[in-house]
């Protein structure tokens, strides 16, 4: 039986989540499906995603997936990467569309008038290695404070439960890009693509037990 599903909705980078997981819990069962009886069944789960909201919530809908993903976030261990990460709450400006609505908050753009403290106009999306400053919650065990992950986005998620909240980071501005609430975490970063801070993560991830 498949241990760890990476959900294949046609709108992420899911082999490079793959071999990531494989690479830190390679005595595990890991695989990237499509099939909403697999992900029912499996132990945990990852919901990663790239592309645009309004793509991403089509397709997940679109491939009968989306009673799987909704069913998986409120009873298992699972995890959303990205827009895996946006698509969790209520309204995306993406597009003005509905996301999930498993969590409490609004999706927003970072304005386009971005500076930082030196005058240097900064593009979007922010694309790049960001330090992140986390709370108290075992998948940070063994990641030190403000360590540096990946980050390619446009749009940010903002809670409207600040409780929810398990990380931040700036550009230049804080914004929210961790979250966690019971069984569920998520992260707008890309674990996969960030060295060892993203593979701990990951391993925290496989081991946790919610």
């Amino acid at each position: 039986m498949v241990s760890v599903a990476i959900v294949d909705y046609g709108m992420g980078n899911l082999r490079s989540v793959e071999q990531a997981i494989r690479h830190v819990a390679p005595d595990v069962v890991t695989a990237v499906t499509d099939d909403a009886g697999v992900i029912a069944r499996a132990d945990r789960v990852v919901f990663p995603g790239q592309g645009a909201m309004p793509d991403c919530m089509r397709e997940l809908a679109a491939r009968g997936l989306r009673s799987a993903v909704l069913d998986a976030a409120r009873s298992k261990p699972f995890m959303g990467i990205c827009i895996g990460l946006q698509m969790l709450f209520e309204h995306s400006a993406e597009g003005d569309v509905a996301g999930l609505g498993i969590l409490p908050g609004e999706v927003l753009r970072f304005p386009g008038n971005l500076h930082d403290d030196k005058g240097n106009k900064l593009k979007v999306p922010h694309m790049g290695w960001n330090n992140v400053h986390h709370g108290a919650h075992a998948l940070w065990d063994g990641i030190s404070q403000d360590a540096r992950f990946y980050f390619v986005h446009s749009y940010y998620v903002q809670p409207r439960d600040a409780a929810l909240v398990q990380a931040t980071s700036e550009y230049p501005v804080p914004f929210v890009c961790a979250v966690a609430q019971e069984n569920l975490f998520a992260v707008q970063f890309h674990p996969e693509k960030s060295h060892a801070a993203g593979l701990k993560l990951l391993q925290n991830f496989v081991q946790w037990k919610p």
